[in-house]
């Protein structure tokens, strides 16, 4: 299979979610013996924190200045392909997909990573930029990084005809138990890029807990983070981690916070990739709650949810034999149903999937109450 990507980002990792998660996929699909061509929008911003280059064997990365200069090649790239795909949050998205649709490949696809933030920009009256003017309905397939009502929402706001769920994943040849480094130490620490929405979590999930253990050292990583936040004496920052750092980021740690985005925990069944990150490299998450979280992860058991500032102090004085319970649990979770290679054969057997088709992953989807 060829397939063929109209992207946000897959060169830099800097202040976005999607480099990460296509560096893992197109690893895996590449592994299985397809070919993908990404094409991304050279814009300032990343090229000056790009941190990968070269997408491997049967990959390969197409930077452009604008899109009258990428034209050519991206016709025919297109023409050549089974699968063509415009994701969100591309700069040239309604370009892409007018040129998809157009060309009408085997199989035309729009993957929207950001469903929620797609949905509630919707809602809010504001048509989001990367989105074709008429709407998804012109897509064979309309995958989303979020399940549950999102799906519904797709398909009665945005046309789309065929939905299914792509979740987040892990690729456990990047993320893996490393060894601890003394920059990183902390009993609790949390990655994540600074947003305002989120920023209510962070402080209840994890300035509080700080506060109240002043003994205990918290680590943040992540970009955007200035002089106004709520620091204390015993948080110590890492500015913009690299994946291949996050391995040691997490292994540093004894317990690690994952706290989401306010549209995507309304939404629910939407899974951040860095709970599969953290799971994979063997540090125990405790999460915020929201719906669906109990589908990928068993409370308890594989993930500990803390819905305040309470839960996270008393995740804190959770024994070393417990704290190492769950780590291996969620990581044995991780490897079997959240890698990219899992990822990627969905994704195939999806596209290969016929008109109408129901595909596995989305039986499963519905299966779980997604």
């Amino acid at each position: 299979m060829r397939l063929v990507v109209f992207g946000l980002t897959v060169s830099s990792s800097w202040g976005n979610g999607h480099a990460t998660l296509w560096r893992g996929l197109i690893r895996a699909l590449t592994a299985a013996g397809h070919e993908v061509v990404f094409f991304e929008r050279d814009v300032p911003y990343y090229a000056e924190e790009r941190d990968l280059t070269d997408l491997g064997e049967r990959a390969e990365l197409v930077l452009y200045p604008d899109w009258q200069a990428v034209l050519p090649r991206a016709r025919a790239a297109i023409r050549r392909a089974d699968v063509a795909m415009v994701t969100s949050y591309c700069p040239d998205g309604p370009a892409a997909s007018d040129l998809i649709l157009d060309l009408a490949p085997p199989v035309s696809v729009f993957y929207d990573l950001d469903t929620p933030v797609t949905l509630a920009r919707l809602g809010a009256g504001d048509w989001p930029a990367y989105l074709p003017p008429q709407g998804l309905g012109d897509f064979d397939w309309v995958l989303s990084y979020t399940g549950g009502g999102a799906l519904d929402a797709l398909r009665e706001r945005l046309g789309a005809r065929r939905v299914a769920p792509l979740y987040g994943h892990v690729d456990p040849a990047q993320h893996r138990p490393g060894a601890a480094t003394e920059a990183f130490r902390g009993d609790l620490s949390y990655l994540g890029t600074y947003a305002a929405d989120r920023q209510p979590a962070v402080e209840a999930l994890f300035v509080e807990p700080a506060r109240r253990r002043p003994q205990h050292r918290f680590v943040l990583g992540g970009s955007g983070y200035g002089a106004d936040f709520p620091w204390a004496d015993n948080i110590f920052f890492v500015k913009h981690l690299p994946p291949p750092d996050h391995p040691a980021f997490f292994a540093s740690s004894r317990l690690t916070l994952n706290v989401t985005r306010a549209d995507m925990a309304a939404m629910g069944h939407c899974p951040s990739g860095r709970l599969f990150e953290a799971a994979a490299c063997g540090t125990p998450v405790v999460s915020d709650w929201w719906q669906g979280l109990d589908a990928f992860f068993e409370p308890g058991s594989e993930i500990l949810i803390a819905r305040g500032s309470d839960d996270v102090v008393a995740a804190l004085d959770l024994s070393d034999a417990e704290v190492a319970r769950i780590a291996a649990a969620a990581r044995e979770r991780a490897l079997t149903e959240h890698s990219s290679a899992r990822r990627a054969k969905e994704l195939v057997e999806l596209v290969r999937a016929g008109p109408g088709a129901r595909s596995e992953a989305a039986e499963r989807n519905v299966a779980c109450g997604a």
